[in-house]
């Protein structure tokens, strides 16, 4: 109630009272009204007072709460980028789970005689007929006289003179060999005169060379034919099915064998079962129970010898 209601409503009261009081009681009821409103106003105010601290803490409240969320949001927009798209085109290939694992390799295989002596490289069956000498010299060899020897191998053989003429110097310079005679002496020369030549050629020209009418030794035998040491290609590159040793072990059988003849030395036989089979002995033919052997001389010094064969 408004304080102009309440004035009016004393002088109203003043106007109809019958005691008497006139303006005193109007002012009287004035004073009273006007108590009871100021204590509906405050209880007004207090609510109105209450409902705005309310509302400040609920709006608060409201406001904490989208900071919280806003923050988890920029965290997970931190720790989560957004999903970058790979185009199907870059992608790698998903591996084959179920992929079954590779065989395993097949065992090395173990090595066959025959066919390493094949592996050893075809061999030209003829050749040029012309020779290419090494221009090779070396130290003599032996206490005798030097017999002066050139090394030349026929052109398309695929052996190359110079690393023959190192193999053979070697050979004829080996303790086991012909200088184990103090009369023996052999020296390696590129230039100048000879006393012998050794050569390298493919089987029809040592055929031609050695004049091999023996169809059993045609295309694979070995000869002296004068002063010239004739070694078939064949042979050199291959060894032989009747010698059990290395190649390398079986050119040594066949200078030491040509080279015999040169000084003077004829064939012979086999000794008996189970000895060395002499460097003199044609090993090509058969071993007639010997043991291959490519030296005329043992470790110790001793001449391996056998029957003289006509």
């Amino acid at each position: 109630m408004s304080r102009e209601e309440a004035a009016r409503t004393g002088r109203r009261g003043g106007w109809m009272t019958s005691s008497g009081a006139g303006p005193r009681g109007a002012r009287m009821r004035q004073s009273h009204s006007t108590g009871g409103g100021s204590r509906r106003a405050g209880l007004r105010r207090r609510r109105r007072a209450e409902r705005a601290r309310r509302l400040r803490r609920t709006m608060l409240a409201v406001v904490c709460a989208a900071g919280a969320v806003g923050a988890a949001a920029l965290v997970l927009t931190r720790e989560d980028p957004p999903e970058v798209r790979t185009p199907a085109a870059l992608r790698p290939a998903p591996e084959a789970a179920s992929a079954a694992p590779p065989p395993p390799p097949p065992p090395p295989r173990s090595p066959d005689p025959e066919a390493s002596r094949a592996s050893r490289g075809d061999v030209p069956r003829s050749g040029t007929g012309r020779f290419t000498a090494s221009g090779l010299s070396a130290e003599k060899h032996g206490s005798g006289p030097a017999r002066r020897y050139r090394v030349e191998v026929e052109d398309g053989a695929g052996v190359d003179p110079d690393a023959a003429a190192r193999e053979i110097d070697t050979i004829l310079a080996d303790r086991r060999g012909w200088i184990r005679d103090p009369r023996n002496g052999f020296q390696l020369t590129g230039q100048g005169p000879v006393d012998f030549t050794v050569r390298i050629a493919t089987p029809t020209t040592t055929d031609r060379l050695c004049e091999v009418t023996t169809p059993e030794l045609v295309g694979e035998t070995n000869c002296r034919a004068g002063h010239t040491v004739v070694v078939n290609l064949k042979r050199w590159q291959q060894g032989s099915p009747q010698f059990d040793g290395p190649v390398a072990e079986y050119r040594a059988l066949i200078v030491n064998h040509e080279v015999g003849h040169e000084i003077g030395r004829g064939h012979e036989g086999c000794p008996g079962r189970g000895k060395p089979a002499p460097a003199m002995m044609q090993q090509i033919k058969g071993l007639d129970g010997c043991k291959a052997n490519a030296w005329p001389y043992d470790d110790q010094g001793r001449y391996l010898s056998g029957p003289a064969v006509p």
